[in-house]
């Protein structure tokens, strides 16, 4: 396990089975805010991380999504620090094994049911803060997919929406998304929060990303014979 300070409130926590995964960790005025809870072998890294950084408790789990390798250490987290946990409500019934996710052959039973809460949605329809993050819905790679700014510090943490390559957007691995058009749509928030850096589970960050959303989105349509009719914004 690897951490790195990414910014001023910010800490990602870099592990490795198979391929590289991240979470995050951020400081908050009242403790820690856990983003996305990896492998069940990180359980343990996190919590001596959480508590050797001296900022604390951790205070609650947020998800981008509920696919396995976003979820594993929540059980062994939770029975030492039994915390709200949040994802969106459209995420829940899929990861709790009440639906199938999209283009997948089995129900998968990722999270207990109950365990999970939505995260609070504000009279615009929108979704309201959560400690110093703001999340945006972004489906495509699962249906409640979702995606973390923190204002203060200009990072976005967008699990899945992206994958990278030296530094560039890529994306999220086909295999395992839902709808890629869809999530080419959604990949437009950069563009909407123009953040300074990003984040992705898998692999390393990215730099001004607003700066490479076309060409991402051209280089994806074209490599996937995607038309653009299907994700540009109306």
């Amino acid at each position: 396990m690897k951490v790195e300070q990414i910014s001023e409130h910010i800490w990602s926590v870099r592990s490795w089975l198979m391929i590289p995964f991240r979470v995050w960790v951020v400081v908050e005025a009242d403790g820690v805010t856990l983003v996305d809870a990896g492998m069940p072998f990180i359980a343990k890294g996190i919590l001596t991380f959480v508590e050797e950084l001296g900022a604390g408790p951790l205070k609650r789990i947020v998800l981008t999504h509920g696919h396995s390798d976003h979820v594993g250490a929540i059980q062994k987290i939770m029975e030492k620090n039994p915390v709200p946990l949040f994802a969106h409500r459209i995420e829940l019934p899929y990861m709790q094994g009440e639906q199938l996710y999209p283009r997948r052959k089995k129900l998968e039973r990722n999270v207990q049911a109950g365990l999970a809460q939505p995260l609070a949605e504000t009279e615009e329809g929108g979704l309201a803060a959560i400690g110093g993050l703001r999340p945006f819905l972004t489906p495509g790679h699962s249906p409640g997919h979702v995606v973390y700014y923190h204002e203060q510090d200009q990072v976005l943490l967008a699990g899945d929406l992206f994958t990278s390559k030296k530094g560039k957007l890529h994306r999220p691995m086909p295999m395992f998304t839902a709808d890629m058009a869809e999530a080419l749509k959604s990949s437009q928030i950069v563009r909407e929060l123009r953040p300074v850096h990003l984040e992705v589970c898998h692999g390393k960050p990215v730099k001004n990303p607003a700066e490479q959303l076309d060409a991402y989105l051209a280089d994806t349509s074209a490599a996937l014979s995607i038309p653009t009719s299907t994700w540009q914004s109306s």
